[in-house]
């Protein structure tokens, strides 16, 4: 056997072995951890999707977004209205994904067809709008003080405590995104949203419409918003004006930066980077917080400008450039058998002379 069939066979053993290998570690990890670590982990799965719609918007589709946030409060607010009123949680759920979705698609109807600081202004005024309508609608809202509601207890069938099942929770609708959007985003929807990226003419000539896949684009990531709204109260069980502040949505822009633009495995790390890094600053000093993460940001950004994914792929590209060095391959006995007859042939008569 060739040395690159060797290689070609270890690559497809890697590829199946790695997801079954990581459904095994998550199904593990929330037996083995203590209740803080669990309920940290389902914060980083709750960021880490809002992160991804964010990455969806502007990483794939080059669109500026600054009012990410605002769906993920939105979503928030309709899952726990619904649930305070006791509605069917699969009824919630869906409510709080299509809800946000069909605000996205109002906004981006408009905002597409904008461009630079326009788009942006556009989105800008969601969270700023979204505060103080958020207080005004306090009879669905709560106003000030926000709702709280808590759901997603574990059955006692399941044998498992309340935040091990919340993790479990967290990590199959989220996994179910993850999964849903990178097929999306690597078939011909991203390749189509590649080209509208780099060139809006280009995609034009080739009869592509730049306006219709933003908009598109804009109301997926809404649409993924939603979702992390609706773990973010699954986990949080509380929700108030302040969760769609323009503060929390630019920290939901650096960590996507910081965790890598376009990038699926950027999004994890963008979500851990919105959880853990406060944490960590605060603990340094709390007074010294939005300082000391503005250094971490800037510190990315100089020696990483592609974020913390851009980090495996150096290893890809050596992966690429040893299989392209390996040795030619061996010549068997039933190869040489079997072109013994053409090697005997002469060089005219094969080529089709006489």
């Amino acid at each position: 056997m060739t040395t690159a069939a060797l290689s070609d066979r270890q690559r497809s053993w890697l590829r199946r072995a790695g997801p079954l290998l990581l459904v095994v570690v998550l199904v593990v990890v929330p037996l083995v951890f203590p209740e803080s670590v669990n309920e940290t982990i389902a914060r980083i799965g709750v960021f880490a999707v809002a992160v991804l719609g964010l990455n969806v918007v502007m990483g794939y589709a080059g669109q500026v977004s600054l009012g990410q946030i605002f769906f993920l409060g939105l979503g928030a607010y309709v899952t726990a209205y619904g649930v305070s009123n006791d509605w069917n949680i699969v009824v919630v759920f869906v409510l709080a994904c299509l809800i946000p979705a069909f605000v996205g698609l109002l906004v981006a109807l408009a905002a597409a067809r904008l461009g630079g600081l326009a788009i942006a202004m556009v989105t800008v005024a969601l969270p700023i709008v979204g505060v103080p309508l958020a207080k005004r609608l306090s009879e669905f809202t709560g106003g000030s003080q926000g709702l709280s509601a808590r759901f997603g207890d574990a059955p006692e069938w399941s044998g498992l405590y309340d935040d091990q099942w919340r993790l479990y929770l967290v990590l199959a609708i989220g996994g179910a995104v993850f999964l849903l959007t990178r097929n999306l985003v690597r078939g011909k929807y991203g390749r189509v949203l590649g080209i509208v990226k780099k060139n809006e003419n280009v995609a034009s000539s080739v009869g592509i419409s730049p306006y219709r896949y933003k908009v598109l684009a804009f109301t997926l990531a809404s649409l993924i918003g939603g979702v992390s709204g609706f773990l973010y109260m699954l986990v949080i069980q509380y929700t108030s004006p302040e969760t769609m502040s323009f503060g929390h949505s630019i920290q939901l822009l650096a960590a996507m930066v910081i965790g890598g633009a376009a990038s699926i495995v950027g999004s994890v790390l963008g979500g851990a980077y919105y959880v853990l890094v406060p944490q960590l600053t605060n603990l340094v000093d709390p007074s010294l917080t939005a300082l000391l993460q503005g250094a971490v940001l800037l510190v990315v950004l100089f020696v990483l400008p592609g974020g913390l994914a851009s980090l495996a792929r150096p290893l890809g590209r050596g992966r690429r450039s040893r299989a392209r060095h390996d040795p030619a391959p061996l010549i068997t006995p039933s190869a040489t058998t079997k072109s013994g007859s053409a090697a005997d042939t002469p060089e005219t008569e094969r080529q089709g002379h006489p």
